[in-house]
């Protein structure tokens, strides 16, 4: 609309898994270059964990709107440095002021062994990240697996990040009412798709960020725990 100042997109997604290809974002580039008031704001945090072949595709690329492209990005995910608390900007010219203004009254700045520690990540061998990648597509694939086998849940493949976002409409609850039950009767944490929005009723999210044993562990007992529910 006119009154619309800033569009925020995440790809690869959290908490959905869901990834923008190449003719989808070329498709939103054509439709916010009719539309020159309005920044983007690309959160680009899962960029090197995709799955089947994907290619990341960054707004950056597109010079049509880079003057008026902010992209955020870290070393939480690709790096697992999440406690770390490190990561970075790309601002357009005009508006590095502000940033940098919220920036140093927020955090002031990283430390400097952190910030060495970055460099290091960046520059140094990168075969742990393909590691990790390659990790978690298995587990991907293991979790989709199991969670399609728990009565009352329909999850599709997720084509990015580490999340799996299940439709859990089946079950019977609301997306808060199973998170809670899951935790104080399963012992298995996950998020409410609520916690994201009211879109989000109707799904919950699992992060696969654990080891195979932890998720086989865990959604058996989430299937155990539906199959005594809708039983009763």
């Amino acid at each position: 609309t006119p009154n619309t100042r800033l569009i925020i997109l995440n790809t690869p997604a959290n908490p959905t898994g869901g990834v923008l290809e190449r003719d989808v974002i070329e498709h939103f580039v054509k439709g916010l270059e009719k539309h020159p008031h309005v920044t983007l704001l690309s959160d680009e945090i899962y960029a090197r964990l995709l799955y089947d072949g994907l290619e990341h595709v960054s707004f950056m690329e597109y010079e049509s709107i880079r003057d008026r492209t902010i992209l955020l990005d870290g070393w939480s995910k690709t790096y697992s440095m999440t406690g770390w608390r490190l990561g970075y900007g790309v601002w357009p010219a005009a508006l590095i002021d502000h940033a940098e203004r919220l920036q140093i009254n927020c955090t002031s700045c990283p430390s400097a062994p952190i910030q060495r520690a970055g460099i290091e990540a960046l520059t140094g061998p990168q075969d742990a990240v393909d590691m990790m990648q390659r990790t978690f597509d298995e587990r991907r694939k293991l979790v989709v697996k199991l969670l399609n086998e728990v009565p009352g849940f329909s999850c599709i493949e997720p084509k990015g990040a580490f999340y799996a976002f299940p439709n859990i409409t089946g079950s019977g609850m609301t997306s808060k009412q199973l998170e809670e039950a899951l935790l104080e009767e399963a012992g298995v944490a996950t998020v409410a798709g609520t916690s994201f929005g009211h879109l989000g009723e109707g799904y919950i999210r699992f992060s696969y960020a654990s080891s195979t044993e932890n998720i086989t562990e865990a959604l058996g007992r989430v299937k155990d725990f539906m199959s005594k529910r809708l039983q009763a």
